[in-house]
């Protein structure tokens, strides 16, 4: 090889290589404090495209599940309310059964349809100022509870109706109809009593058959939200997978690559000082 000055070719190899060196130590110590294998795209852009999108179906399932616990604590709502109508009902029977009794005098009779009256305006009122967020929990309109993965195939929406509360309509039918009427009747007396008594335990079966739909509708949304929160688990692990660093991996590489920085600049010393033999030449 001849001796020249015009291009150290030895020194720009040992600059080459220094600097590739260099950079893949840099994206070494990137991944490390940062925790992520993939920090730009052109660290990995199949696994940056795949991370992204399980990242987007775990924010998505996270507020899913979210979505179906708000959709459990109204349901649940409606269910306490309906419990207290439940005793409120239990009560007017016993007003109604002691009513019929011939023994009670007009004044007593009285006495008992002024509290039966009570428990129908207290019932009403039940219906009418129930709320969940600022909404009205009792009424035929129903709630959607949308649960999604993020993508179109994996959303699911819940249609939950409560139904309204009015002392016109007290529970619901078998058939999701209007409940007992027990406006019909609006007085408790002796001649009424029977009549209202059994409107009465009629009113107690039909809020029992809507506290058990409601109650099916809870254990629906629950599960809802279980799947959701599993996917979610499951979807975080692999994406982990992805993009997180490998510590072990990463620390091997640190340490090559500071070996071979340690190297490469020595090399890069020793080939520039290779030129300085031409000097010699000239002596």
């Amino acid at each position: 090889m001849s001796l020249g000055v015009l291009n150290n070719i030895s020194a720009i190899y040992a600059q080459t290589n220094l600097n590739m060196t260099q950079k893949s130590l840099q994206n070494t110590l990137t991944q490390l404090s940062s925790g992520s294998r993939i920090n730009s795209g052109a660290d990995d852009a199949a696994g940056l495209a795949l991370a992204d999108g399980l990242h987007a179906n775990v924010a998505a399932l996270t507020q899913s599940a979210q979505n179906a616990s708000a959709g459990v604590g109204m349901l649940q709502t409606a269910d306490g309310s309906l419990a207290q109508v439940t005793n409120l009902l239990n009560r007017a029977i016993t007003l109604a059964t002691e009513a019929a009794n011939g023994t009670l005098n007009t004044s007593q009779v009285s006495s008992a349809d002024q509290e039966y009256q009570n428990i129908l305006t207290e019932i009403g009122n039940i219906g009418s100022t129930t709320n969940y967020n600022g909404q009205a929990v009792f009424s035929a309109t129903p709630v959607t509870v949308f649960v999604s993965d993020g993508t179109t195939s994996g959303s699911t929406s819940f249609s939950e109706t409560i139904g309204a509360l009015t002392t016109a309509s007290v529970g619901t039918t078998s058939g999701g109809g209007a409940g007992s009427d027990l406006t019909a009747s609006a007085t408790l007396s002796g001649a009424t009593a029977s009549t209202i008594l059994n409107t009465l335990t009629s009113a107690v079966q039909n809020v029992a058959y809507q506290r058990g739909t409601i109650g099916a509708n809870i254990n629906q949304l629950n599960a809802a939200a279980n799947v959701a929160n599993t996917q979610s688990v499951n979807l975080s692990s692999a994406e982990n997978d992805i993009r997180a660093t490998n510590f072990g991996q990463a620390t091997s590489d640190m340490a090559k690559y500071k070996v071979l920085s340690q190297t490469g600049i020595a090399a890069l010393s020793q080939a520039n000082a290779v030129q300085q033999d031409v000097l010699k030449l000239l002596q």
